[in-house]
């Protein structure tokens, strides 16, 4: 468990900064704009792991870790090229 608790402390701190990256994206690209459609948008993504048991969640996160990281990291640098995009504006 102790393993699997560092694993997923590495998940969550890429996708925390994904996350960080995009909204500043998001900010500077919206900076004047209405952003209630991107909002409700947003509010729609599906959260099928919502609805799995503890035994398959553990397996599919055993199995997704590296592409999560990955995925967040290339989110990151999508939105700080986006960021520096709308900044020189």
């Amino acid at each position: 468990m102790k393993e699997s608790t560092k694993l997923q402390h590495e998940v969550d701190k890429a996708q925390f900064q994904a996350a960080k990256a995009e909204a500043k994206a998001n900010f500077e690209e919206n900076r004047g704009h209405n952003t209630f459609a991107k909002a409700k948008a947003d509010a729609k993504k599906n959260w099928d792991d919502a609805h799995m048991s503890p035994a398959q969640r553990s397996t599919k996160m055993q199995q997704e870790r590296e592409s999560q990281i990955a995925a967040a990291k290339a989110r990151t640098e999508a939105a700080n090229q986006r960021y520096e995009a709308a900044k020189k504006k």
